[in-house]
């Protein structure tokens, strides 16, 4: 089960991973310094909040691809997002974005070495069930679209702007 799916629409998952980003690059370009640490309402994270959750994301699903093509049957570890955030404030949106860009094109290397023989390859979140890489796949796409359409309402370009 995809929990991003309605982000994801009809969008090729593939397309979505491929230009994310470059399109977090113009929005925290647009967004600057002085705004950078701005939730786009009270209570919700800032840009430099975000970008930093997505680096760290990235990292969880460069584990998650892994594990899933080289372990029959894996178990997805879930992760409390808040409590990773908790960390958010002792680094920059450059860095985050730094590692987020550098793990995604090193994720994008493996995705597109594998694709499609490994689209059906089961796995297991203890929260949502069965899935398959290709799951893991459209969950990366929806979630990158998810965030960048709050980004996006922080930079005035988007709902909620």
């Amino acid at each position: 089960m995809n929990p991003y799916a309605p982000q994801l629409g009809s969008h090729d998952p593939l397309a979505v991973i491929e230009t994310s980003s470059q399109k977090l690059e113009t929005l925290i370009g647009e967004i600057g310094p002085a705004r950078i640490d701005e939730p786009r309402a009270p209570g919700k994270w800032s840009a430099k909040q975000i970008v930093s959750h997505l680096a760290d994301c990235e990292l969880t699903f460069a584990f998650r691809l892994r594990q899933t093509l080289a372990e029959d049957h894996h178990v997805i570890q879930p992760f409390d997002q808040e409590k990773w955030a908790a960390t958010y404030s002792a680094c920059t949106a450059a860095a985050a974005l730094a590692v987020f860009s550098s793990v995604r094109r090193w994720n994008l290397l493996l995705i597109r070495s594998v694709i499609p023989a490994a689209l059906p390859k089961p796995v297991t979140h203890p929260e949502r069930g069965q899935m398959t890489f290709a799951t893991i796949l459209e969950t990366m796409a929806g979630h990158d679209l998810n965030h960048i359409h709050q980004i996006e309402a922080i930079a005035g370009r988007g709902a909620g702007a």
